[in-house]
């Protein structure tokens, strides 16, 4: 088996974000959001604008930390989870994947609802969401089902929501 995969960049996300960006996308944030496709992928986009939501995959290329097996969420003081049971954007592999909706398409360029990624973040890929296919209606809250805190305040935290309590 090979040790290293290559990807190619097949496009590039545009974000307001420079130094910062939020930990979920935030569908109504301020500012332009947009990807911008190579132009050899401009094809690609055919019949796409006939879906509300794409997965946008992208390569996470500021990465912040190394990678450690078991991490503690910010949002949770004192809690300490395995890496695979979060969504800390410290991977192994530094690909990163959100779900956004699609405002309009023009030649190569995706306009979208707000993205979690720094301006300039390589894209590896993109795929349409498919209501039945990817919603899943038995989906569950894991671990923080278990937390004695207010899980709708812990929510906001997780999607990035600013809020005041």
């Amino acid at each position: 088996m090979p040790a290293k995969i290559e990807f190619e960049r097949i496009g590039v996300i545009k974000t307001p974000y420079t130094d910062n960006a939020p930990y979920q996308p935030v569908e109504n944030d301020e500012g332009e959001f947009k990807i911008i496709l190579g132009e050899k992928y401009a094809d690609g986009l055919r019949d796409l604008a006939s879906f509300r939501y794409i997965y946008v995959i992208y390569h996470i290329d500021r990465r912040e930390r190394a990678c450690s097996m078991v991490v503690s969420p910010s949002w949770i003081p004192g809690a300490r989870v395995g890496l695979f049971a979060s969504r800390s954007p410290d991977r192994p592999n530094p690909i990163g994947i959100s779900i956004v909706r699609i405002k309009k398409i023009k030649r190569r360029e995706i306009f979208t609802s707000g993205l979690d990624v720094f301006d300039g973040t390589p894209l590896l890929d993109i795929k349409p969401y498919v209501k039945d296919l990817d919603s899943k209606s038995d989906a569950n809250y894991g671990w923080l089902d278990d937390l004695d805190s207010n899980k709708e305040h812990l929510l906001l935290h997780i999607k990035g929501i600013p809020h005041d309590y």
